[in-house]
């Protein structure tokens, strides 16, 4: 393989045909297709998911833009792919290996093979836009025998500025090269095999010359682009009875509902008139407040009120009105409700936060996923959230501005 840092565009090297573990990833620049970087970007996000082999997705790229809808039938991968995102989002965070997979298996291509020395993996990526322009990152992850990152690059226009690669077998470290452009034009160092590199960067790189001030700029990008995911699946069922007063901190399955309705509704009292507003929209019957109401047991529960006396418990709603009601309020707040990574040394100027939302449309009638997909829009215009969601079909979503829909059936294919 030529030296991995060359100012010119890596050679393409196909994924194994039978196993699935490609050689050392490769690519610069976005697919066809792709969003444009607009000048003046400050907050980094993701512009594009990458799933070279994983699971039922080989060789597929996905356009992501502040809004975006995953459209397809059942089986056609829309939660393979939102979880391939949540995977590189945990692996931005500093997650092991082991904890962001803990079923591996499940990810390699269904038809891969093992080679002569047993070997199978899988493969994915990303491309994070921002102020350094598109970064490409790309990891190859080794399942069997053993669980392990045997190769990873991160590379932004034609320049490579990190590139690993597992070259003894017995040693659990992969050897890293990144750009320095200094003295000597490469810094060689072994990394953990079982952690992100590009996310080691800030702890190994000094930031003397001008090249590894370049490193540390794309890295930090990517994972600040990655980085405050929140998976959300509203569960109506467990969201009906009372619960402890806790943290306030609104959990994936909004388990927790009524306790963070009591926190924040004294926090912010004009993005609580708009959930009110949004919740008006989306449940039958008048609405004039939507409230959490104290038990005497140090527990809370869901109300609305109707404003003539009468208070419906949220356990009378419909399934479709709580997971609006929910998914409405994980709109309108933020890092410092949900529970979510927020990391403390990112400038909240800079700070987003990206929702997943599998099975956007479950239980949605058609005014709710209307009302929903508005309120979703107007709050990635401002540029501090991104949304991803999963819909059998987004038909409905067609005309709505901002809106990227990415149709499953079939997928965009990208050159090996």
């Amino acid at each position: 393989m030529a030296e991995p840092f060359a100012s010119v565009a890596p050679v393409p090297l196909p994924a194994h045909p039978r196993t699935g573990l490609p050689g050392p990833p490769t690519g610069s620049g976005g697919p066809a297709g792709s969003p444009a970087r607009s000048e003046g970007t400050v907050r980094p996000g993701l512009t594009e998911l990458r799933l070279s082999a994983f699971a039922g997705h080989r060789r597929t790229g996905f356009p992501l833009g502040p809004l975006t809808l995953f459209a397809g039938p059942s089986g056609s991968g829309k939660t393979t792919a939102l979880r391939a995102y949540e995977a590189l989002a945990r692996l931005a965070g500093g997650a092991p290996l082991a904890e962001v997979f803990p079923d591996p298996a499940a990810c390699v291509p269904e038809r891969a093979r093992p080679d002569a020395q047993r070997r199978r993996g899988f493969r994915i990526g990303c491309t994070a836009d921002g102020p350094e322009g598109p970064v490409r990152l790309a990891v190859a992850v080794q399942v069997e025998p053993e669980l392990r990152i045997v190769g990873e690059r991160l590379t932004a226009g034609r320049r490579i500025l990190l590139e690993t690669a597992l070259r003894d077998p017995g040693r659990r470290a992969v050897q890293a090269a990144w750009h320095t452009a200094g003295s000597a034009p490469v810094t060689r160092a072994p990394l953990p095999d079982d952690r992100l590199g590009t996310a080691l960067l800030p702890l190994r790189v000094a930031g003397k010359t001008d090249g590894q001030r370049q490193v540390l700029a794309a890295a930090e990008q990517t994972v600040v682009a990655l980085r405050s995911v929140f998976a959300c699946d509203p569960r109506p069922d467990r969201m009906r009875g009372p619960v402890p007063l806790g943290s306030g901190r609104l959990l994936p399955g909004c388990d927790n509902l009524a306790d963070v309705l009591w926190r924040t509704r004294s926090e912010c009292g004009r993005r609580y008139a708009r959930l009110v507003a949004a919740v008006r929209d989306g449940c039958r019957g008048p609405v004039t407040d939507v409230l959490a109401e104290p038990l005497g047991d140090d527990t809370v529960r869901a109300v609305l009120d109707r404003g003539d006396g009468i208070r419906t418990d949220a356990g009378r709603l419909g399934d479709g009105e709580l997971r609006y009601l929910a998914l409405a309020l994980v709109l309108l707040t933020g890092p410092g409700v949900l529970d979510v990574d927020a990391p403390g040394e990112v400038p909240d100027a800079i700070r987003g936060l990206t929702v997943l939302a599998d099975g956007l449309d479950r239980a949605l009638d058609g005014r709710q996923r209307g009302g929903l997909l508005r309120l979703a829009a107007r709050m990635c215009a401002l540029g501090h959230i991104r949304f991803v969601g999963a819909v059998s079909d987004a038909s409905w979503a067609a005309g709505t501005e901002g809106v990227t829909v990415v149709d499953l059936d079939p997928v965009v294919h990208l050159e090996a």
